[in-house]
């Protein structure tokens, strides 16, 4: 799908609602972006009511949409904490509530967006499963989701016959689609999900230091053994072994990509011994630090 984004400004708004009624969901702006890698975000092409620093965040006067599809980034606003978030994730933003989001620099991400306001908007929004504090609605890589955000693009794109009209209904499924989702969805799994991924961005944030899980569990309100057996449950490992994965993941990289010696590298990634470090390394790749530098094999750790 071809990268697409409009934003309708004041005079464009009056101009349409001089020539068609509004039917109470007025769209402000639609995009599709794929973001890369290693690129700072947001791009120039955000307009300034928009554009955001990382450092301020952002307040919005609209309500709006936005559906990860692929990759991996962090969300916060001013009711949830710093939650990483992955492809197939959906977050709704509110007027007057702060956030701010980034793609992770590894990854990138895609995503797909919808602004809109309007007094049938401003109902549907106050639907039970809808708040500031459930922000972050668990959506899958649903087709039709995808789909109708196509036509909706489309949509605006070629500006056929009523098209504001055809914009508003498809807005509208949209929000109906997201809806289904977070009424479906379970509320205790949900939470679940959320403080893992609230302890993954922590981990990733301090991943060359030696964590104490125990005060992390505490600062999440919860117990060790609750957050381990979670952790293990949405992970698939322990979150001591998600640390020393993504220790030796840091590892690999920086073998493959610098000229430090392996001590450095050991110490860099907060091993407490070139000893335990080597082990530790031939344990997860089956070949030493200096083995895997002679021959920089793929290796995938996810599953190790």
């Amino acid at each position: 799908m071809d990268l697409y984004r409009k934003y309708f400004n004041e005079q464009q708004l009056h101009l349409l609602s001089a020539q068609t009624p509004s039917w109470g969901v007025d769209m402000l702006t639609i995009g599709h972006n794929l973001h890369p890698a290693k690129k700072a975000y947001p791009d120039h092409n955000h307009p300034n009511q928009y554009c955001f620093d990382w450092s301020e965040g952002r307040t919005l006067n609209e309500f709006q949409l936005v559906y990860i599809a692929n990759g991996q980034g962090v969300f916060e606003s001013q009711t949830i904490p710093p939650t990483l978030v992955e492809g197939g994730t959906a977050f709704l933003l509110y007027p007057g509530v702060w956030h701010r989001f980034k793609p992770s620099y590894e990854t990138g991400w895609e995503e797909f967006w919808v602004g809109f306001q309007g007094h049938y908007a401003e109902y549907l929004m106050r639907q039970e499963c809808f708040s500031p504090e459930k922000s972050l609605i668990s959506i899958g890589f649903r087709s039709e989701l995808l789909n109708v955000f196509t036509r909706l693009i489309d949509t605006l794109k070629y500006e056929g016959t009523a098209y504001r009209q055809i914009a508003t209904c498809q807005v509208i499924q949209l929000l109906g689609l997201v809806y289904t989702s977070a009424l479906m969805s379970d509320t205790s799994r949900n939470r679940r999900e959320q403080i893992v991924h609230q302890v993954r961005y922590r981990i990733q944030g301090i991943w060359a230091q030696p964590i104490d899980f125990e005060k992390l569990a505490e600062e999440n309100n919860v117990s060790y053994v609750w957050l381990r057996k979670a952790f293990k449950e949405v992970m698939g490992v322990a979150p001591g072994q998600y640390h020393l994965n993504l220790k030796i993941d840091k590892a690999i990289q920086m073998l493959g990509e610098t000229s430090l010696s392996v001590s450095e590298i050991a110490y860099q990634t907060g091993f407490e011994s070139l000893f335990y470090f080597s082990r530790i390394f031939r344990k997860k790749t089956a070949l030493s630090p200096s083995e895997y530098r002679a021959k920089r094999p793929v290796i995938n750790l996810e599953k190790t």
